[in-house]
């Protein structure tokens, strides 16, 4: 898998999540649901957006190295 694959994986993957969260969401509406999403949503959200990130500059690095090794 390459990395535009495996980005386009993990964006897949989190928009999922976030859908399914908001479903839940609708139904599950307290301290606890707020807490929840605090603690695991929305640095899992974060955390996720700087790997994608980095996926980008890494892909951007290795493109430089092809070019250069030709």
């Amino acid at each position: 898998m390459g990395l535009y694959e495996a980005r386009g994986n993990i964006n897949k993957n989190l928009s999922d999540l976030v859908l399914r969260w908001q479903s839940t969401r609708s139904d599950w509406s307290d301290e606890v649901a707020d807490r929840f999403e605090e603690l695991y949503i929305e640095p899992l959200e974060m955390a996720v957006r700087t790997a994608v990130s980095s996926l980008d500059q890494a892909a951007q690095v290795l493109a430089r190295v092809d070019r250069d090794c030709k």
